[in-house]
């Protein structure tokens, strides 16, 4: 699976953004299809996941905020991001993989990874 993150751009505090992830294969749908965020300075940090069920999950700083959702005919995860803080200023980056529940935000669960994508938030 090869993976394409986009989306990102520079918005303002309060502003909202949405990111694409494209896969190619024929076996998307049966993956878990995950976003992480990296800001400078600091560790990966897991955002949400979609399983192939539709099953979400997300990082406490974004409930409320994020929506993950898939559209498996296009080979497409999106992450929708509403009422951006500075805080969420990072490359974000999508993974496939199969995880088990329990293991959902652990970025060795996943495989295969894309480019990221830079998203920028300013006060």
């Amino acid at each position: 699976v090869q993976l394409q993150a986009s989306g990102g751009g520079a918005v303002q505090t309060g502003g909202s953004l949405r990111l694409s992830c494209v896969a190619s294969g024929d076996t998307f749908s049966r993956y878990s299809i995950s976003w992480f965020r990296q800001a400078p300075g600091k560790e990966r940090e897991f955002v949400g996941a979609i399983k192939w069920s539709r099953q979400t999950y997300y990082t406490d700083s974004v409930k409320g905020r994020f929506t993950i959702s898939r559209d498996n005919a296009k080979n497409t995860v999106y992450l929708q991001m509403n009422t951006l803080k500075p805080e969420d200023t990072a490359v974000y980056t999508c993974a496939a993989g199969s995880p088990i529940s329990s293991s959902i935000s652990y970025a060795r669960a996943y495989g295969y990874w894309g480019e990221g994508t830079q998203v920028t938030v300013s006060s």
